[in-house]
């Protein structure tokens, strides 16, 4: 007769106690979008078994269609932060008035200052998975990308790194910029490294671009 609280498989699931889950509370709301990065060098094998962790999160079929591209070369975060100040500068025209005022105030990117840089990109000619999954929603091989950032993000801010999701960019030039093959699709530019500076709230809070939302107010009943 199996031990009480054992699955089927005949091992006993981890229990994750109300410390644990209180901490795990903590880590979430200290999962910062990082703009500010000491020049702190970070070990490339701490990043590798970030990304070793970043590769056991869920994925549409079990897909694992991420694709994480370390970015080194000068000449491509050159390329890199050109792309990112020319969609910024087109951004910047959307707004107006003490929006575009407040916009221009805002750091958005940490292109500089971040030791590591990490493109993230989704494999669409990828086989594995087989389609399991995506028929009626093949937009989910994306979504199985972003859960593995998500991932990543938690791990790393465990970790003490910072990270930050870099979105003011041209997806075509980018990928053209990084010599990566045309069917991989890209999702996420991160920059990582050691915040120089904590903040619980998040910058966009604190500068008053936009407050939380109550977690009721997102949820519907029907």
């Amino acid at each position: 007769m199996a031990d009480a609280g054992h699955g089927t498989g005949g091992f006993a699931p981890p229990v994750f106690d109300a410390a644990f889950r209180a901490r795990l509370a903590e880590l979430v709301a200290w999962r910062r979008d990082v703009r500010r990065f000491l020049p702190t060098p970070v070990d490339r094998d701490a990043i590798s078994a970030l990304l070793a962790l970043a590769a056991q999160a869920p994925s549409v079929g079990n897909a694992q269609p991420w694709r994480f591209v370390m970015v080194d070369e000068p000449s491509r975060r050159a390329a890199v932060r050109t792309n990112f100040e020319r969609c910024n500068a087109e951004a910047l025209s959307d707004y107006a008035g003490e929006r575009a005022q407040l916009y221009t105030r805002l750091k958005l990117e940490g292109l500089a200052e971040a030791p590591v840089h990490i493109a993230a990109f989704c494999d669409e000619g990828a086989d594995t998975g087989h389609g399991l999954g995506r028929r009626t929603m093949p937009e989910t091989l994306h979504y199985s990308v972003v859960t593995a950032i998500h991932t990543f993000w938690l791990a790393a801010r465990a970790a003490g790194l910072g990270v930050g999701w870099i979105s003011i960019l041209d997806p075509g030039e980018l990928t053209a910029a990084l010599d990566v093959p045309a069917h991989w699709r890209f999702i996420g530019y991160l920059c990582v490294g050691y915040p120089c500076e904590e903040h619980l709230d998040p910058e966009l809070v604190r500068h008053g671009w936009q407050d939380r939302l109550a977690p009721d107010s997102t949820i519907l009943e029907r």
